[in-house]
């Protein structure tokens, strides 16, 4: 167990290090890739997410999202005893890998005008401010994301190290056609994490963290992971 929740921290701050890094190198100032836009920013995050599994299939099964440990739970793949530390682990992991994107690209926040630009390096917010519509964003991302793992995943295990490739796809997939509404959080160790740190970090002219929004990217997942697992246990 002890093993698994290392791979889990680790693989979500890999996951969370590529992914907000990407973000960082498009939107603030005067990095090499600057206004590369957001097709380099759905590759970066799919290729963050490839690493990620990659690295951590084999001890822990890859969830690296709490909202992929509790789907796989209720789909009867998973132990609900292990739910709350893989989910400790996978908010620690997304915490520590935001700080390390805030440590590398600390000259650039800097060097960046605008509080809305430096809190969209950490975390995910509408294009269009509605609250139903973007939940439903997140809940159907979600689902299609967690749709797709389970139909990768071993009972009780989680994802093997061969399905990263195809999971980096489906992410891919859901960026560039679902991700124009929210920016497809689909994870809350992904958004509430480095949302967490945004808040804690000593980033100069940074605005409020939008903990009025926050909620939505966690309740989204979580519901859109439920969802699929109850379609998925439906369909036997």
């Amino acid at each position: 167990m002890t093993n698994a929740l290392i791979a889990e921290f680790i693989g979500t701050a890999l996951l969370v290090l590529l992914g907000d890094g990407v973000v960082a190198n498009v939107i603030l100032g005067r990095t090499k890739g600057h206004n590369s836009g957001l097709i380099v920013i759905t590759i970066g995050w799919a290729m963050a997410v490839f690493v990620g599994v990659l690295c951590s299939a084999a001890y822990s099964g890859a969830h690296l999202n709490p909202a992929v440990s509790v789907a796989l739970a209720v789909a009867g793949k998973f132990a609900w005893a292990k739910v709350p530390a893989y989910a400790a682990a996978q908010m620690l992991g997304g915490m520590f890998g935001a700080f390390v994107v805030w440590l590398v690209y600390r000259k650039h926040f800097e060097s960046t005008d605008g509080p809305d630009t430096k809190l969209a390096v950490f975390c995910t917010g509408p294009a269009i401010r509605n609250t139903l519509g973007n939940l439903t964003s997140e809940i159907v991302a979600t689902f299609v994301l967690v749709y797709a793992v389970l139909h990768m995943a071993a009972p009780s295990v989680g994802l093997g190290a061969i399905n990263a490739l195809p999971v980096a796809l489906v992410v891919l997939g859901i960026g560039v056609s679902l991700g124009g509404t929210t920016g497809y959080a689909m994870n809350p160790a992904r958004d509430l994490s480095p949302r967490i740190m945004h808040a804690l970090l000593p980033i100069p002219g940074k605005r409020d963290s939008d903990w009025g929004y926050a909620w939505v990217p966690v309740a989204g997942s979580l519901i859109g992971g439920v969802l699929a697992a109850l379609v998925s246990v439906q369909q036997g």
